[in-house]
């Protein structure tokens, strides 16, 4: 009898699709890729002039929705998202509830959803697709949390993307570089089983 796990990938899959299918899996999946969000959060760096630190948490949001593929990916950053208004502290640098980067948040729910919508279609399989796959996250991310921090701050849009886009810039490549080099490694080691 054939699992998941000893098909060999394909495309309409995403690597949690390797994992044999059940409930189990998918709760464990979603609360994982939360939790994931939440611990890569903590890794946070403040940054002169910015109300928004430099995090891990845009990465592993991206990392999730890529890996657990859109479903479980939109999923895993809402319960993220929900747990920390409700008093969770596993916001950047153990914060909870509304702050004027939760626009950035809200753009990772989506971003996470997106990046998962393409990596079922294979956008993970390779550097070059998956360099695109997440510069757009991050840029979706950008599309929501930019605005959000001009209006919870008051800041000029001018304002808000000198705080809260150009001193991420160089780290968000460095973050791109690492998911060209992990998912399709990961994918090559998948398909050799």
């Amino acid at each position: 009898m054939s699992t998941a796990a000893a098909t060999p990938a394909r495309t309409g899959q995403v690597l949690a699709d390797l994992l044999p299918a059940s409930r189990v899996r998918d709760a464990a999946l979603v609360l994982g890729g939360a939790a994931l969000t939440g611990l890569a959060a903590q890794i946070a760096l403040p940054v002169p002039g910015s109300p928004v630190p430099v995090t891990g948490q845009t990465f592993a949001a991206l990392l999730v929705g890529t890996a657990l593929g859109a479903g479980r990916g939109f999923l895993s950053l809402a319960l993220y998202a929900v747990a920390g208004l409700a008093g969770m502290p596993w916001f950047a640098q153990g914060t909870s509830g509304v702050a004027p980067s939760f626009g950035y948040i809200l753009g990772m729910i989506l971003a996470s959803t997106v990046v998962g919508a393409l990596a079922r279609r294979g956008a993970d399989r390779s550097m070059l697709r998956m360099a695109g796959t997440m510069l757009l996250g991050e840029a979706i991310i950008y599309a929501v949390g930019v605005p959000y921090l001009a209006l919870a701050t008051g800041m000029s849009a001018a304002a808000a993307i000198a705080a809260g886009l150009t001193p991420f810039l160089i780290g968000d490549a460095l973050k791109a570089a690492l998911a060209m080099g992990a998912l399709p490694t990961a994918w090559k080691f998948a398909d050799k089983r």
